[in-house]
């Protein structure tokens, strides 16, 4: 493994190098989720938190990861029954000064996990009596804060259940209505619930927003798979807490689902947030956010996504853009994949990258030249795309993964990291200040799954330290962006 920084995009401060700082390996487990960082030792640099697993559907004692930022030493590990595909979100409840962890994955898992400790302090029940709530006994995706809705002084969680492991790709059988749920953040009761306007299962991870000058909390969520038709809504939290979305504002119908999340950011220079999305046979829309008409949409004919964006100021304007990534074929058969830059303007795509294979993972974007426009940070696969995965495939030698930074301003691409016989499907980096000394760092996982694609035999963690400057400007530093909120803001420069 070689570590080379893109040290001719940006003259660096003398006496700053980069360099790999630790490498943590764990054996026989790996992720579907992406690491996002808070101080959990109250040592001044923030540690990564991570859900892990094995097998989708297998039980693991490591399904969630808490990770020393300073060395990578293991700081607690809390088991789950299944793949933990959520990415962490952090609010103290305990009031001790320490992020507390809220986290969910497959096999109804969704825990509240003392941040200092590891402890357990609730876990998901399902209430198979309840008319709406016995839906919800599938996956748990990722959640977001909302202000609070109960009156105990803390913010609370959004998210969505469902999808049936069990259910047949294209079969309309045994797939039951997703349920949109605001659990109490304190103790893990249900607030409110309700299922899919249109009966179908979801896989999004709901998104939140407020425009400047508007008191409703706006709930954006999805439907639909990706071998079943779905749609885009547009709620309120005021509706959730009805327990009644029936009457969501219908955006945009697909004939594959809505699966990532979708992104927040002024499109029009208006003041007010727009909505950017992706089905999964990888339409991608911009919506306004006030009138809710159509900005622009673009067609990616034979693609399919399960991507999110970045977002960032990419090209010469002043209106954010939009990165992606999507996968040629039909699931699960995919061969190469294919990164985009859309000019968040009008959709007109301004860069493309079809070098790598198959991922899931999101770019993230930092301006790593200091020129008032941002870089983006992702990760490729590199091996013969035709492979097809099962038990009695082994992956070649030759097969690698790499973590790559593009510069839009001058087409130039670097290598940050090259790993042979590891992959990154489904972890997206995290990038920004651990330590606060001023430089940016960037935490990456990597994955030994020769065999097949959801089954890990091993997984590494890197800390790599950069001699980049933080920037002046906000970048878009992980799965989701900034804080997982999946909002670029309007006073990002």
């Amino acid at each position: 493994m070689a570590v080379v920084f893109v040290g001719c995009l940006l003259s660096c401060k003398a006496g700053k190098k980069t360099e790999l700082l630790w490498t943590q390996t764990f054996h026989q487990i790996g992720s579907q989720s992406s690491p996002r960082l808070t101080d959990l030792n109250a040592d001044g640099t923030l540690d990564v938190v991570m859900g892990a697993c094995r097998a989708e559907m297998d039980s693991v004692d490591q399904g969630v990861l808490a990770l020393d930022g300073v060395d990578g030493s293991l700081l607690w590990q809390v088991t789950a029954p299944a793949s933990v595909v959520g990415s962490a979100t952090f609010l103290d409840i305990t009031k001790d000064g320490i992020d507390d962890v809220f986290i969910g994955g497959r096999n109804m898992f969704l825990a509240a996990i003392n941040g200092a400790t590891g402890e357990v302090l609730w876990q998901y029940q399902p209430d198979l009596e309840h008319p709406v709530r016995k839906y919800a006994h599938y996956n748990f995706y990722n959640s977001t804060l909302v202000p609070d809705q109960n009156r105990d002084g803390l913010e609370d969680l959004l998210i969505v259940n469902g999808g049936n492991w069990d259910a047949a790709p294209g079969s309309t059988t045994d797939r039951f209505p997703g349920v949109l749920m605001l659990f109490s953040s304190a103790d893990g009761e249900v607030i409110a619930a309700d299922t899919m306007p249109d009966g179908k299962e979801s896989y999004m991870s709901p998104v939140i927003f407020q425009q400047p000058d508007d008191v409703a909390i706006e709930v954006i969520f999805g439907t639909g798979g990706e071998t079943v038709a779905g749609h885009l809504y547009h709620t309120t939290l005021e509706a959730l807490l009805q327990n009644d979305i029936s009457q969501a504002d219908r955006l945009v119908s697909a004939e594959h689902g809505f699966i990532a999340p979708p992104v927040i950011a002024d499109l029009n220079a208006d003041g007010y947030y727009d909505i950017i999305a992706a089905s999964h046979d990888s339409k991608i829309i911009a919506i306004d956010g006030r009138s809710r008409a159509e900005i622009w949409s673009k067609n990616f004919p034979g693609m399919e996504s399960s991507n999110s964006f970045a977002v960032g100021y990419f090209n010469g304007d002043d209106i954010p853009d939009v990165c992606t990534a999507m996968s040629k074929g039909t699931w699960p058969h995919y061969s190469c994949a294919l990164h985009v830059m859309l000019d968040g303007k009008d959709g007109e795509v301004q860069w493309t990258d079809s070098s790598s294979c198959f991922s899931l993972t999101t770019p993230v974007a930092a301006d790593l030249t200091g020129n008032g426009r941002h870089e983006i940070l992702l990760s490729k696969n590199i091996y013969d795309c035709s492979i097809r995965f099962s038990p009695d495939t082994l992956a070649p030698t030759e097969m690698a993964n790499e973590l790559v930074v593009v510069d839009f301003q001058t087409g130039a691409t670097q290598v940050i990291d090259h790993t042979n016989r590891f992959m990154n499907i489904f972890s997206t980096p995290w990038v920004g200040d651990i330590d606060e000394d001023g430089y940016l760092d960037i935490i990456y996982p990597q994955y030994y799954n020769p065999t097949d694609i959801r089954r890990f035999l091993g997984m590494q963690m890197k800390r790599i330290s950069t001699s980049k400057l933080v920037p002046g400007m906000a970048g878009w530093s992980g799965y989701q962006g900034n804080q997982g909120k999946s909002i670029f803001p309007m006073d990002a420069r």
